[in-house]
């Protein structure tokens, strides 16, 4: 029952963010500053949530910067997002097997 609990609440939450800002900004936004500053909010809002996951997902500091590392120069030249991923993953992974 519990769990039936928890899906209604998230869903309500859910539904409250996306529906919040459509009842008090009705108008098109046209402050430069802050279309920018809601333009970049995702970006950092994903990062916040992603850059932790990946220092403490191997358990090991080391093999978690290596393959962040691998990932960073990888993205730096251009390579495709499955490319990074699989890069990065492989490089943590071997790291792993060698440390």
């Amino acid at each position: 029952m519990s769990i039936v609990i928890y899906i209604a609440v998230m869903a309500g939450v859910t539904y409250l963010i996306r529906m919040i800002p459509f009842t008090f900004f009705r108008k098109k936004i046209k402050s430069r500053f802050f279309r920018s500053f809601l333009y970049y909010i995702p970006y950092a809002v994903l990062s916040a949530m992603t850059l932790p996951a990946i220092f403490y997902s191997t358990g090991n500091m080391a093999t978690a910067v290596i393959g962040t590392a691998a990932a960073v120069v990888l993205a730096f030249i251009d390579m495709p997002l499955i490319v990074v991923a699989l890069s990065a993953s492989a490089a943590a992974f071997i790291a792993g097997l060698i440390i």
